[in-house]
């Protein structure tokens, strides 16, 4: 049985991948995830073999990279960001059964998008995701009012897609309803990929920027201020 890697590979672009994800990759025969990963880094590793997967399909990936271990001493299976946030260590560790796995740890979605804005997450922070595909609303909502009265800064994960375009809106609603009305705002599309789009704004008027899946929206909690057109999040030093 070969050794399984489940790679985080950063935001999008290879220069923030980390030294290990890249030795990792390079090591591997076979390297499996979704199509729009594979394609961020099949360019860079163009003689190993590729197994792309459409969107939903985690289970099967997660069976087959098992699969392909039994046939090989070196296999990855990769994830976007850090492949232990909403990436695939959960699920590949759920089904494995006596397998060798090593997680590789990668930058997250947050961490780009914070550092594009300024310094929006400072201070404590939650991450929360929109997408109520595997989790009930009702939770979300719940986690969401309690971020909202709790002061949090707020990161937001998969806000809308095609199919779903009611729960930003949702959220954003339960933030003004917790006077968050002028919490600054953070908007970043594509974190440190090509075409990367960043906005500072308030909840208020952050349904007016374009809001995606491939979109991080990072609400700040009070102390959350604007200065040379980056987001700051005040920590408490006495300045």
């Amino acid at each position: 049985m070969g050794k399984i890697f489940v790679v985080g590979i950063g935001p999008g672009d290879v220069k923030h991948m980390t030294n290990k994800a890249k030795d990792v990759l390079e090591q591997s025969e076979v390297i499996l995830g979704y199509k729009t990963y594979i394609d961020l880094i099949k360019a860079h590793y163009p003689t190993k073999k590729m197994i792309s997967f459409p969107m939903r399909s985690e289970v099967e990936r997660c069976k087959l990279t098992i699969e392909k271990a039994k046939e090989h001493s070196h296999v990855s299976i990769i994830s976007s960001g850090d492949a232990g946030v909403y990436g695939m260590a959960g699920i590949l560790l759920e089904i494995a059964d006596h397998e060798t796995i090593e997680v590789v740890p990668g930058m997250t979605a947050i961490q780009a998008a914070g550092a594009s804005l300024g310094a929006p997450i400072m201070h404590d922070y939650v991450s929360i995701s929109l997408s109520d595909l595997l989790t009930d609303w009702s939770v979300i909502e719940k986690r969401l009012e309690l971020a909202a009265k709790g002061d949090f800064v707020t990161c937001l994960y998969n806000p809308k897609s095609k199919t779903r375009t009611t729960q930003i809106q949702k959220a954003r609603n339960i933030f003004i309803e917790n006077d968050g009305n002028d919490k600054i705002v953070g908007i970043v599309k594509n974190a440190k990929r090509k075409n990367e789009q960043v906005y500072i704004t308030t909840v208020e008027k952050m349904l007016d920027f374009p809001i995606d899946m491939s979109t991080i929206v990072i609400i700040g909690n009070d102390s959350t201020y604007v200065k040379n057109n980056y987001m700051i999040t005040k920590r408490g030093y006495d300045i």
